[in-house]
């Protein structure tokens, strides 16, 4: 899973591959346009696409139920359209497929076996499945699949009474058997039915209360908190691919921090992301340092202050319909454009930003920045505790653990660099940098800068307000010297003086590891000194060259 491939590299995911996931899991702010407006009952101004009233027509017709329900209906209340409507009927996938295939643009059965067919209407993406009850043998990973035969069993099944609300179509009738609505405006996370049955059936759900609290800023019921925690092992039966997704959109919601501590607290993360409560380092009078879990989330929420509503990038494009694509001006990712011009005008951030919201490389990376603390710590005969090279450990767990949740490996090495590189400032405001210590800054953060800028800023959590004013005083300074050589040398593109095939013919070789060794060479000295006109570049290259003892072949 790429869940940055598609903003920017900021989740760039990659350290230059896509980026922000939009993928919060949440509706978009309703747009009222083209709505059908819904009964008293309702949120005021409350509406629905027309596409959910004509399929309800058509099963209507047809002689079956059809309800829209879960997320969509729960979405109404929180003054949002989803998206993508899902709805339940008693028609099996077949006559499903019968009764709206001519009518939608196009439709999908890939999950047909669980009684689900999809289909494309107007934009809007519609999944109808049969009423079904589906539980987990107590060792497997899959669920058991059984059709059940009326809109109330279906609602018990489903995992939390905000999501167990429905609506009849085509009458618009509001489902909520167990109180959704009730628990919504109380902000609370409650079961249809017992949480241990719930969480039986699918054990997934532990971790989507995390979720939802993330997401809803909702309080969990103790009933709920209690079953998670008796029942927390039982999360292992379940897919790494399915934990991961449901992490990701946990990472990217609004209250990550209710969530995590959800996670750690009723002791689901000792089994999905055990680094996260092992930060939770024991401090004694003696040995004092900060909090290291609490620093964690703290820098979490800091770097959620670092960036913008994508929504602004959006606007910015349709207004200016001429500019190239790419990332935003600053992260590295402008290429150039048909005259050969490098970073034409972009898209400027708003000041103190860096990368749209929500981008989960970034939001990861702040949580995971120091989980190389704990196998680091060392009590210093003076009484100071250290945690020497826990940037670079910390890289490594961050790698096992997100290969183990099957994350995709632009991802893994975009949060991985980012945690490897987020003590490289430090020293900056101490030490007089030259500019081939800016250059080989921007250079190994290549397309992760922008959100390296963002995590470097977040990691300052002192209240010694003298002391954060000091830091973001050096990094301004730091960002200002960046954009001086940039301008002076295209830093976000810098490439040594001679491409590879100056190389092979200025020293009469062929393709091989020797051109990629000189290649190496200079770019090291493209960054030490900074740009060379082509023949000093020549005779450096020849320089090397007489060292190496394929020369003397």
């Amino acid at each position: 899973m790429n869940p940055t491939a598609s903003s920017s590299p900021s989740s760039g995911t990659p350290a230059g591959a896509g980026v922000q996931p939009s993928d919060t899991g949440l509706a978009d702010p309703v747009d009222h346009t083209d709505l059908v407006d819904l009964p008293v009952g309702f949120p005021t101004g409350a509406g629905l696409p027309p596409v959910v009233l004509e399929l309800g027509g058509l099963f209507e017709t047809a002689g079956h139920e059809l309800s829209l329900v879960g997320g969509p209906v729960r979405d109404l209340f929180l003054g949002r359209v989803s998206p993508d409507l899902d709805f339940t009927t008693d028609a099996d996938p077949d006559t499903t497929l019968r009764i709206a295939r001519t009518w939608a643009d196009a439709h999908w059965d890939i999950g047909r076996k669980f009684g689900t067919i999809g289909f494309s209407k107007g934009g809007w993406q519609l999944e109808v499945t049969t009423y079904r009850a589906e539980k987990y043998d107590r060792d497997s990973r899959k669920p058991q699949v059984a059709f059940g035969d009326s809109l109330d069993e279906d609602l018990l099944r489903r995992d939390f009474t905000v999501n167990a609300m429905a609506i009849r179509l085509p009458s618009l009738e509001l489902v909520d058997l167990f109180g959704g609505v009730k628990d919504l405006a109380a902000g609370r996370l409650r079961t249809p039915g017992t949480p241990e049955d719930s969480f039986s059936d699918d054990p997934l759900r532990m971790m989507r209360a995390a979720r939802f609290a993330s997401q809803l800023g909702i309080g969990v019921d103790r009933s709920v908190v209690e079953a998670m925690t008796a029942m927390a092992e039982r999360i292992t039966i379940i897919s790494a691919e399915r934990v991961r997704d449901e992490l990701v959109k946990l990472v990217n919601g609004s209250h990550p921090r209710t969530g995590l501590n959800l996670l750690v607290d009723t002791g689901l993360a000792e089994h999905v992301l055990p680094e996260l409560p092992a930060l939770k380092l024991e401090t004694d009078e003696h040995h004092r340092h900060k909090d290291v879990y609490e620093h964690s989330l703290t820098v979490l929420e800091q770097a959620m202050g670092h960036e913008y509503p994508a929504e602004l990038e959006k606007q910015w494009a349709a207004e200016h319909p001429e500019a190239p694509s790419g990332g935003p001006a600053g992260t590295g990712e402008a290429g150039e454009d048909s005259e050969g011009e490098a970073d034409a005008e972009r898209f400027v951030p708003p000041s103190g930003t860096y990368v749209p919201a929500p981008d989960f490389v970034l939001r990861f990376a702040a949580l995971m920045h120091d989980v190389g603390k704990p196998a680091t710590r060392r009590f210093e005969p003076n009484g100071a505790v250290t945690f020497r090279h826990h940037d670079v450990v910390g890289a490594k767990l961050v790698k096992q653990r997100m290969r183990a949740l099957k994350f995709d490996n632009d991802t893994i090495k975009a949060v991985a660099r980012l945690v490897e590189l987020h003590m490289r400032f430090y020293g900056y405001g101490d030490a007089d940098w030259t500019d081939s210590a800016v250059r080989r800054y921007v250079n190994d953060a290549g397309p992760v800068l922008p959100r390296l800028h963002a995590l470097t800023r977040s990691d300052v959590t002192t209240r010694n307000r003298r002391k954060a004013e000091r830091l973001a005083f050096a990094y301004d300074d730091l960002e200002r010297r960046m954009v001086e050589i940039a301008e002076k040398e295209e830093l976000q593109a810098v490439r040594p003086d001679l491409d590879g095939s100056q190389v092979m013919q200025i020293l009469g070789i062929k393709p091989g590891p020797v051109v990629g060794r000189a290649y190496k060479h200079l770019l090291e000295y493209r960054l030490d000194e900074g740009p060379h006109d082509v023949q000093t570049a020549t005779a450096e290259l020849l320089r090397w060259w007489a060292e190496q003892p394929e020369s003397a072949a």
